[in-house]
Parts: C-alpha cells; sequence; structure tokens
C-alpha cells in the first residue's frame, strides 16, 4: 500500500504515527519542505520518509490532512490525479485569532473553541474537495474525531469506529483496508453526499461521538 500524506500539523503527524506504528511505509510532506520534517520523520523511524507535495500525492492512497483555508489552493497546484485514491480529512472550518471580533461574536457557537464554520450553501465539503483535485477518487475519512485519539485505536476493550464515505466502491475499499490495519473498525456512510454531511465537523450528526465496536 503506497501512502502519502499532505500536511504535516497534528492530523497528518498522528496518522503518520499511527501507520508507523503498524509497519505501514508512507511519504509525509508539508507547505514548508522535506528539511523541515526532519524531526518529525527521525521521531517516526524508517517507514516514514519527509518528501515535497509533489512526491506525496503521487502515492496510490492519499490523506489531505490540511486547513479548509489552504485546501483549494494545495490541491489546485498539484498534477491530475489519474484515478489515485484522495482522503479527505479536511472539515469547513476556519480558525479565528483570539481576542478578534470573531472570538467575540455572540452568534458563533464554536467561538469558545476557536472556531468558526464554513457556510458551503449545503454542500458536502468533499464535492468542493474534488473539484479541487480533478481525477481523483475522494473518500471521506479520519476527520470526525479529535486527532490525539487517532494514536489510540483500541479503547474499552473494543476497536474505535472510523466512518468513511466516497461514491467509488473500489477507493472505498481501499480505504476500509487502511483503517483496518491501522486497528479501527470502520464503517461505511454510503455516498459522500449521505456520509460527508453525517460525519463533517462541526455540525454533522456523527461527528465527534466515539464509538467503540466492542
Amino acid at each position: 500500500m503506497n501512502i502519502g500524506i499532505i500536511g504535516s500539523g497534528a492530523l497528518g503527524a498522528n496518522f503518520a504515527r499511527i501507520l508507523a506504528r503498524n509497519g505501514l511505509s508512507a511519504v509525509i510532506s508539508n507547505s514548508r519542505g522535506p528539511a523541515s520534517l526532519q524531526e518529525l520523520v527521525r521521531e517516526l523511524g524508517p517507514h516514514i520518509r519527509a518528501g515535497t507535495l509533489e512526491e506525496a500525492a503521487r502515492a496510490d492512497i492519499v490523506l489531505a490532512a490540511i486547513r479548509w483555508v489552504d485546501a483549494e489552493r494545495v490541491l489546485r497546484g498539484l498534477p491530475h490525479w489519474r484515478g489515485r485514491v484522495l482522503i479527505d480529512a479536511t472539515n469547513p472550518v476556519e480558525f479565528i485569532e483570539p481576542g478578534s471580533p470573531d472570538a467575540q461574536d455572540p452568534n458563533n457557537p464554536l467561538a469558545a473553541y476557536g472556531i468558526k464554520a464554513v457556510d458551503l450553501g449545503g454542500r458536502p465539503s468533499s464535492d468542493i474537495i474534488r473539484q479541487c483535485a480533478p481525477g481523483a477518487h475522494v473518500v471521506k475519512a479520519f476527520n470526525h474525531l479529535d486527532v490525539n485519539v487517532l494514536q489510540q485505536p483500541e479503547v474499552a476493550g473494543g476497536k474505535r469506529v472510523l466512518f468513511y464515505s466516497g461514491d467509488d466502491a473500489a477507493a472505498k475499499a481501499q480505504v476500509r483496508q487502511l483503517i483496518e490495519s491501522t486497528g479501527f473498525f470502520p464503517v461505511d456512510l454510503g455516498s459522500l453526499e449521505v456520509g460527508g454531511h453525517l460525519a463533517s465537523l462541526p455540525f454533522g450528526a456523527l461527528s465527534a461521538h466515539h464509538f467503540v465496536k466492542l
């Protein structure tokens, strides 16, 4: 399984950690270049190497672990995907500066968490990601839980549930295999139109819920 990671923040780094822990190889990248990732890859060991955005995007399965505000710029700058799998781990939220007017907005129920929702006009966020990555088979996954629990696939005597959704059966099968390989229990939510809404932060009905398969 050839895996790439675009983004080395909390999500990208923790995803790389669970891959390394299970002996799965990957190329991790960020906007600052491979040299900025040397400390991280030393921590992770021989299975994870640093690369450019283009190198990571050439993998058979690529995780987009980037902020929503950066997603279009980053993805549109990459070559045609030619049927490769893009795991959309983004959520349509923007981070707000402490002390800014947005942080004091009484109409924003998420202000206390330092974020605000992006109005997509009812569209699933993966629909927009798919437009930014022509030729990719997009699967929504690894986005609906706190990134810190990604290092804890087994909990309370069972396996933590990870939701996934998509419109291409073969792509979903590959992501399901990846979820299982990292120790989680995969649950298929159907199409992007349905599952994308259900598991998308901040308001998806299944987002931020910690289910465990016993």
